[in-house]
């Protein structure tokens, strides 16, 4: 069971709670407790057992807490009864559909749980059945399709290739490199993007040279 208010430090409770119900197999019940009446809805989209507004009485909270010891019963009887598990939603799927963008990337390495703040990531890039995250430090794995992060961080990040996504404030600009002629989604005249903090260039596809262009040349 987690007890959990709206406004917390890095993370807002709402989007913890998709958090929880995206990596693990039996989430734990969540209660949500809060000054805010405004996210009620929001709240039970993500599966909560109750919302209680502070100041909370006693009485409240306990029954809270017992109707949420009955909603783990028998979501622990009916997994048991269940041959097959229900898929999971898709990582991104979550948070879009609430109208949420997340603040974090939660990543599992080496049987632990990191918070990447959005903002700190340069790039995203697809690579067979995962997908590498870059930020200025290192590069991290996460487990999600690249269309499913565009359409959801479509207005922080732009894509420059067919297998790339890359932060807007990242892009300083744009230089040539060396024409590859044996790649034909490449710009013709080789364009990459010029990364902010990182030397690593980026390849631009020639679908997406305009908007690139465009964007670069807006803000000169």
């Amino acid at each position: 069971m987690v007890l959990l208010d709206i406004q917390m430090p890095g993370m807002n409770g709402i989007e913890l709670a998709a958090h929880l119900a995206r990596h693990m197999a039996q989430p734990p019940a969540v209660i949500f407790i809060t000054a805010f009446d405004a996210f009620a809805l929001k709240a039970f989209e993500v599966h909560a057992v109750d919302y209680l507004l502070k100041p909370v009485r006693a009485a409240k909270l306990a029954e809270a807490i017992r109707r949420a010891a009955l909603v783990q019963a028998g979501r622990s009887a009916q997994s048991a009864a269940e041959a097959v598990p229900a898929p999971a939603p898709a990582p991104a799927a979550v948070a879009t559909a609430l109208g949420l963008q997340r603040a974090n990337f939660a990543i599992q390495e080496r049987g632990r749980l990191l918070l990447v703040p959005v903002a700190d990531v340069l790039y995203l890039r697809a690579e067979l059945k995962y997908v590498t995250l870059r930020t200025r430090a290192r590069e991290y794995v996460i487990e999600e399709s690249l269309l499913s992060l565009e359409q959801e961080l479509g207005e922080r990040f732009v894509r420059v290739h067919r297998n790339t996504l890359v932060a807007r404030q990242a892009i300083s600009g744009v230089e040539r490199g060396q024409l590859d002629l044996s790649d034909p989604d490449k710009a013709q005249e080789s364009w990459q993007v010029i990364l902010r903090d990182i030397d690593e260039r980026l390849p631009i596809s020639r679908r997406q040279w305009p908007v690139i262009k465009a964007l670069v040349s807006s803000r000169s």
